[in-house]
């Protein structure tokens, strides 16, 4: 299993309308960043993701599964541009915030420390389990 971390602004796409979408999930489409999609593109079902509130909140708020291959996004009719969907899991018990998370050793080589523009980004196992403890929610 691989693990990833989702971007969302929250007056955007929040949370709660991730979980919401119950069982089916939501395309997480509109991303137009190379980098972001070819992650997508690595991405199996049943992965696992953070789903990250950006802009005031700055935290992470949930787990996140692949329910959707990579495929088409829908809000556009160039090729170039595919996505997964994704489903709700499970809230964070406590949110971690990206001043945890930056101000955290074992996490300084995260890429949401080295590169927090990019909406879609991998997470390590280390990270993952660390960042789980961190928000005292259960990892899998």
């Amino acid at each position: 299993m691989a693990y990833w971390l989702f971007k969302s602004e929250p007056s955007t796409w929040s949370w709660a309308d991730q979980q919401a979408k119950g069982e089916t999930g939501e395309e997480w489409d509109g991303v137009r960043n190379y980098q972001a999609r070819n992650f997508m593109r690595e991405m199996k079902i049943g992965d696992r993701g953070f789903f990250y509130h950006s802009m005031k909140e700055k935290s992470l708020v949930g787990i996140v599964e692949i329910c959707a291959d990579v495929h088409q996004d829908s809000t556009t009719d160039d090729p170039r541009w595919e996505c997964v969907d994704i489903k709700a899991v499970r809230s964070f018990a406590v949110p971690v915030t990206l001043d945890q998370i930056k101000g955290d050793p074992r996490l300084e080589n995260m890429v949401l420390v080295k590169n927090s523009r990019l909406s879609v980004q991998p997470v390590t196992a280390e990270e993952w389990a660390h960042i789980c403890a961190l928000g005292k929610t259960d990892p899998d």
